[in-house]
Order: C-alpha cells, then structure tokens, then sequence
C-alpha cells in the first residue's frame, strides 16, 4: 500500500502530463478513476494494445458519453465521492461541459481540481494549441539545449509534459490535498507546462543573472561546453557519458584515463578546452564501453555507459534496485520514489476503455438499475467512433 492509499483520484482521460500524473498517483496507491470519453478522438498516436499504454496503468477505466446530461450527472456523482479531479483541456472544455471548478467544488467543497495546460488558464496565449516543444520553447529550455553552434535539440518531450507538466501537476495537487485535510476546503491547481518548464531552469537563470552562465548553446559547463561534462564515443561505436565537475572527481577522471594532468590544460582554462576535449575524445576511442566499464569501476571519475533502452534492463545497479519491471512482455519504469514503510506496489496492468465501468459505478453507490438504464441508453460503455 503507497503513501496516497485511501485517497480517489478522478482522472478527466487525455494524452501526455495528465495521464503521466494519474500514473503517478496510482502507483503511490491512490484509487485512479479514468473516464473516457465514449467518442474515439483523434490523438495523433497509432492504435496499439492497451497493455502497452504504460502511462495508463494502475487505475479502472470507464466511458462515460460527458456531452449527455446523464453522463455530467455520472460524472458528478463519481467526483462527490473523490478527492480530487484532474483534467488535461484547453481552459473552458470543462465549463463549457457543465463541469468546471464552480460546479464540481459546489458539490464538493474538499475536492481539489487539478488543471493541467501547456500555457496556464490565463494569458493571451491560453487558447493556443501546442506541445512540449512549444512550451519549453517558451521557458527558454529550449534554447539551452544543444551544441555549439548547432540547433536547438528536443529533449524528447521529458521537460515540458512530464518533468514540467505532469510532474507539477501531481506535486500541485498533493500540495493542495495536504492543506484541504487543514482547511477542509479544495482548490484549483493551474498546472501549466511553461511554468513548471521554466521551474526546472531555475538554477541557469540564477546562474544568467550572476553573469555564470552565457545566453548561448554549448558553451556552459552544463550543456557541453566543458569537456568534462559532455558523452564520448568508445571503440566499439558505444558511448560513455562524463560528468567529472568537482576537482577530485575531474583527477580520478584523469587518472582512469590514464593521462597527466601535467601535460593538459587547467580544467577550467576555457581557451584549453578544445585541447581538453581532442584528447579525450581519442583516448576513449581506444577502447570499448565495456573496457573502459572495468576501468572505471569503483572509481568517484563520474563516468557512466550510455546504456540504450534494451539494455537498461540488465544493467547491474538497476537490476540489484529493481528499477525497472516488465509486465505481459512490456519494459517500464517500477515505482518511484521508494518509501520505507507504505512501500508502493505496481498497480494493475493498462485498461481498455470502459472495461470496468460497471464495477467503478458499482462501488461509488450506482444501482444495478441505473447503470442498466445507462447503458441500454448509451450513456456508458465502450468507446465508438465518431459518428457512429
């Protein structure tokens, strides 16, 4: 049982940081209730297997048709009964569904009500379709990323939906959860991507003001500019990834290496560091990954393998940890963080749409005839196409 047992977490289903955060909850052991829309909706991701939908575990699943009266009142009586709703819309989808904050929190006064944006509920560009590229676009993460030089590189789409979208929306709620059981009031939490992207650059930006860090791409200590932070290619096409910042840390680097620090440039000469980085850059090409693995080994150099998705796996520390769990043939991430003693488990696999309607509607108090009449009238069940 997780630390957020006993709490039920009403989940407005959606793509990218919600789901990342409904995941979240669920996996520290709150009850996630996702409702889907019975409408199939076009959310630029192929068709798969549910089971493969790892962002979608550890919760039921029901199909709720929300444009209907009946499915607002379902949805109402399932929020009554929770402690808070998180929902992944442009801002005013919910009110104009006849389930926004006012509504729901009327019937609810404790319930926390999670809103999850790419630019926030206000601002001129709250309307503004986006993805993470264009948040972190905006946060300036964007532009700190990448070489010298070169163009700006997505960092896949882990700042802006999940370091800075979904990870801030679960903190917001939890935070507002905590001071509901004081208050015994809710809240609206207003979870916007380029907030919690900019956030994440708290520590560049004190930097910028210092004048400690350049307003230019690979030129910082951080973002590659130094050779002793940077990855380098081994013999056999593999890569290691350097991190030797402090000065004991860049000696024990050097030495592995088995260079003199005698014949380099000072670690922090910047005009030395092309010098630096074409030394290292041959010397690490002189031997594999799994070499320099040995070499390395029990070492303070900060140097690790750049390990690829299919060997994560395996990889001693990871293994010994338990970091990672695979479930009806699917790799994913276990748990995190650990607790000592409300010790999260791994929740159930991903659902279908609307597979447990029927038993969710059961437990928050429907009849056997309600949920009957329900469905004979359309208002739950499986997803349809649009249409249909």
């Amino acid at each position: 049982m997780g630390p957020l047992a006993g709490f039920r977490i009403v989940e407005m289903a959606g793509i990218g940081p919600a789901p990342f955060a409904a995941m979240l909850f669920a996996d520290m052991g709150a009850e996630v209730i996702r409702v889907d829309r019975r409408e199939t909706t076009d959310l630029g991701l192929p068709g798969r297997s549910p089971k493969f939908d790892v962002l979608h575990r550890g919760r039921r699943a029901i199909a709720v048709d929300v444009k209907s009266e009946a499915g607002r009142d379902v949805v109402k009586r399932l929020v009554a009964k929770a402690d808070a709703v998180i929902e992944g819309f442009r801002p005013g989808v919910m009110e104009r569904l006849g389930l926004g904050p006012d509504i729901l929190m009327g019937i609810n006064p404790k319930l926390v009500f999670g809103r999850m944006t790419g630019f926030g509920q206000d601002g001129p560009l709250a309307q503004a379709a986006g993805h993470d590229i264009n948040y972190i676009a905006l946060a300036g993460a964007l532009h700190a990323i990448g070489r010298q030089g070169e163009a700006p590189v997505p960092p896949l789409n882990l700042v802006g939906d999940f370091g800075g979208g979904g990870m801030f929306l679960a903190f917001g709620v939890v935070c507002a959860l905590l001071e509901a059981q004081r208050s015994g009031r809710g809240q609206v939490v207003d979870a916007a991507m380029v907030d919690g992207s900019a956030t994440l650059m708290a520590l560049m930006y004190g930097l910028f003001s210092q004048g400690g860090w350049k307003d230019e791409r690979g030129v910082n200590v951080l973002d590659t500019g130094a050779p002793w932070y940077d990855t380098y290619e081994t013999k056999d096409g593999k890569w290691l990834a350097v991190g030797a910042i402090e000065q004991r840390f860049y000696a024990a680097f050097i030495e592995r290496l088995g260079l003199q620090a005698s014949d380099l440039p000072k670690q922090h000469d910047r005009q030395g560091w092309p010098h630096l980085r074409r030394r290292f850059t041959a010397t690490i090409k002189s031997k594999t990954r799994a070499e320099w693995e040995r070499i390395f080994a029990g070492s303070d150099a900060c140097v690790a393998p750049i390990l690829s998705l299919g060997e994560v796996a395996d990889h001693p520390h990871n293994a010994a940890r338990g970091t990672f769990t695979s479930r009806d043939g699917v790799l994913q991430p276990a748990p995190a963080p650990r607790f000592g003693r409300t010790v999260p488990e791994l929740g159930a696999p991903p659902r279908p749409i609307g597979a447990d309607t029927d038993a969710v509607l059961g437990d928050c108090g429907f009849s056997a005839g309600e949920i009957d009449a329900l469905r004979k009238s359309g208002v739950i069940g499986a997803a349809k196409a649009e249409g249909s």
